[in-house]
């Protein structure tokens, strides 16, 4: 686990591909909004989005993935009080419900629509959970309020500003933050992903998506930069990348 030492980097100017990318890595990048983050998006296609993210991640197992990953980090800890941030579709709050029987989940989206599903679901029906509506940058929750804070495939959403926020708070009201998120891989592999993404683009919305976060995702460097950021006395691990889901565990030094 490497503790990162307080940043210099003009945290705004920094390209997702962090402070030391390459030139054509620089390049890789749009400001461009998914559909999810668009207020003027047609519903039904943001619907479609997280629908297709749901499914996809229910196929190719990322639902039970990343929620061993979370359950690994307490471990340790009888009865667990876990923050799920950007929860979106729910599917990973609810395997972690369905896993560990006495874990307390806190489930939270900055969308209100989001919520609002999520609360007309079965998580809202649970007693062990509580749904509202809370945004990861500035998290209404005192310190250490929870033992675990997971926020999983959102990050990317966010300008670097922002996304250093979410890791100061997350670390601020949990002993961990698990931050998991797209890969971004090296610009030529990048190049040729999507290539292979680009003619679908136009026709299918989750696709569409897909390019954007590619786009718009952080490198291993990025993600050290911004918890520099973050603050002083923050501790990341880093695992994975590449091809697969990119892992940061942080938490603060003595916590």
């Amino acid at each position: 686990m490497d503790h990162v030492p307080a940043d210099t980097t003009d945290i705004d100017a920094m390209p997702r591909g962090g402070p030391d990318a390459s030139p054509l890595d620089r390049l890789l990048h749009t400001d461009r909004q998914e559909y999810l983050d668009r207020p003027d998006v047609d519903p039904r296609v943001r619907r479609s989005v997280i629908r297709a993210l749901d499914w996809t991640g229910e196929v190719f197992g990322n639902h039970e993935r990343f929620a061993k990953i979370a359950l690994d980090e307490v471990a340790d800890v009888p009865d667990p009080r876990i923050l799920e941030l950007g929860a979106g579709h729910g599917a990973l709050s609810r395997k972690l419900l369905d896993w560990h029987p006495t874990a307390r989940l806190t489930v939270t989206d900055v969308d209100a629509g989001s919520v609002a599903t999520l609360a007309a679901g079965e998580l809202g029906t649970e007693r062990r959970v509580t749904v509202r509506q809370l945004d990861a940058t500035a998290i209404d929750a005192p310190d250490g309020a929870f033992d675990l804070a997971v926020f999983a495939l959102s990050l990317h959403h966010l300008e670097p500003a922002a996304a250093a926020r979410v890791i100061a708070e997350g670390t601020r009201v949990a002993d961990v933050l698990l931050v998991i998120d797209l890969p971004r891989p090296p610009a030529p592999l990048h190049l040729l992903r999507l290539a292979s993404m680009l003619p679908w683009a136009p026709l299918v919305p989750f696709v569409h998506d897909g390019v954007i976060s590619s786009l718009r995702a952080y490198s291993p460097s990025a993600l050290r930069a911004m918890a520099a950021h973050a603050g002083p006395g923050i501790d990341v691990e880093l695992r994975g990348g590449c091809l697969g889901p990119q892992i940061m565990v942080a938490r603060r030094i003595g916590s």
